[in-house]
């Protein structure tokens, strides 16, 4: 019984030689690598910052220079990663072959993902929209409230948030109505055949005139847009600036309704024309 003890003894007092001595042997390549981790760490935070401070200095695009620090602050941290672990010895050659293959298989199942990354970075490059610009794409309306990697956010005017896809978003038709400093409207009003074009024409002019909103360059026009089988059609065609298109749209068309009722002329309806065979 004391002969075994004694072997366990001695066996469990060789692992503990061998352990410090391989701690020992090996506490050089751990040491110089903590070393390596901590200094590179620290220098890529200052790098982070100073390239951050340089984009804001030279007014590069928010959405642009967030996304240009974050790729270089994780492609940083990647080498990093790679250098300390060579630094301990592990091979890195089949550590990047087994990168290569988790990458590979992440690809095929998040193709949906990338085609919408993809679509994020053509319009932080391109920049068909920015942050504050009101755009119609893909259905929807509104202002642009962020520019994400993934996703764009729009907010609509009755302050519904949605979240259209960047992939679909940047192979479809986008409309800016922000790019233009001023916006002209195409309002249609039908009026009766009893009416004189030219003294309706007249007070339409007279309605634009005393809008304040509307501006007088360009120069608003008022022109008959159809003869349907029903009613004379007039295109009001005001300009206003992006700012105040809502307003004019709204001020133009009561100012016009009131100034119809009062001049005696009769708006008509409208009527969807039926095809005839």
């Amino acid at each position: 019984m004391e002969k075994k003890q004694l072997h366990y003894i001695n066996t469990y007092t060789e692992y503990i030689d061998q352990f410090i001595k391989l701690l020992i042997d090996y506490s050089p390549k751990l040491i110089s690598a903590l070393v390596i981790l901590v200094i590179g760490l620290y220098a890529i935070r200052l790098v982070n910052r100073l390239v951050r401070k340089i984009m804001v200095k030279r007014e590069l695009d928010p959405t642009l220079a967030t996304f240009l620090a974050d790729s270089l602050l994780w492609t940083m941290r990647f080498l990093l990663f790679v250098t300390f672990i060579s630094k301990l010895g592990i091979e890195t050659s089949s550590f990047v072959a087994i990168l290569g293959a988790i990458g590979l298989a992440v690809g095929l199942s998040l193709q949906g993902s990338l085609s919408n990354f993809a679509g994020g970075v053509l319009i932080i490059l391109f920049k068909p929209f920015k942050v504050g610009d009101a755009i119609e794409a893909q259905g929807v309306a509104g202002t642009v409230s962020e520019i994400q990697i993934f996703v764009t956010k729009l907010v609509t005017g009755n302050n519904q948030t949605i979240f259209v896809p960047n992939g679909i978003l940047s192979n479809g038709v986008i409309t800016n109505f922000s790019l233009g400093k001023n916006r002209r409207a195409n309002l249609l009003f039908n009026i009766s055949y009893d009416t004189n074009i030219k003294t309706a024409k007249e007070i339409v002019m007279q309605v634009l005139e005393n809008n304040p909103i509307v501006l007088k360059t360009p120069a608003p026009t008022v022109v008959v847009n159809l003869l349907t089988d029903a009613a004379i059609q007039l295109a009001i065609r005001p300009w206003s600036k992006n700012d105040d298109f809502g307003d004019m749209c709204s001020d133009v068309l009561e100012n016009c309704k009131e100034a119809f009722d009062a001049a005696g002329i009769i708006i008509q309806p409208f009527v969807k024309e039926s095809s005839k065979n």
